[in-house]
């Protein structure tokens, strides 16, 4: 069904203007924005959860640009997220720029993004996300764990088999070059 595929990319598409949301977001309320961040950042990783399986359901296969370039709207979005919480006080400017270069000269030395270390880019700024909304909005912030052990339930086969062994063979891979 090709109609799969073109769902799978409008839902990447979506995802990737969260960033965009995240960073008017944190423009215009900060960090009273926080609970509706969290609900930004359920949107994204629901969205990254269905759109790769549902590509994966097309009976035509072929690759499309969108497609190609999920991990950096991936990526896009976990920016978005760093700049909502410079924007909301909860990281200095001097921590965003510095992890930003650092990335970046590590990136610009691998001549492109390899896939593993553009997952691994996006850890620390989830996980002081998830840590913030705990702290700051409990309520809310339950719900990513909530979300997080529905996922891992979900996928639980695939993730100990194919994602964990997938990304640690790219970083190894990525050592050894």
């Amino acid at each position: 069904m090709i109609i799969t595929k073109q769902i799978a990319d409008l839902i990447t598409a979506l995802r990737g203007l969260i960033a965009f949301l995240l960073v008017w977001l944190g423009g215009t309320q900060g960090a009273a924005g926080l609970s509706f961040a969290i609900w930004l950042m359920l949107a994204d990783w629901v969205g990254d959860a269905i759109d790769g399986p549902l590509s994966r359901r097309s009976s035509i296969k072929y690759q499309t640009w969108i497609g190609d370039h999920d991990l950096e709207i991936d990526m896009t979005v976990s920016i978005g997220l760093l700049i909502y919480l410079l924007q909301s006080g909860y990281l200095s400017i001097w921590v965003m720029v510095g992890y930003l270069l650092l990335w970046g000269l590590f990136f610009w030395q691998q001549n492109g993004i390899p896939r593993s270390y553009g997952m691994l880019f996006q850890t620390p700024i989830y996980g002081w996300f998830i840590y913030l909304s705990l702290r700051d909005a409990p309520q809310t912030g339950w719900i990513i764990l909530a979300f997080i052990v529905i996922v891992i339930a979900l996928t639980w086969p695939r993730l100990p088999k194919t994602v964990i062994p997938g990304f640690l063979s790219g970083i190894r891979r990525q050592n050894h070059q």
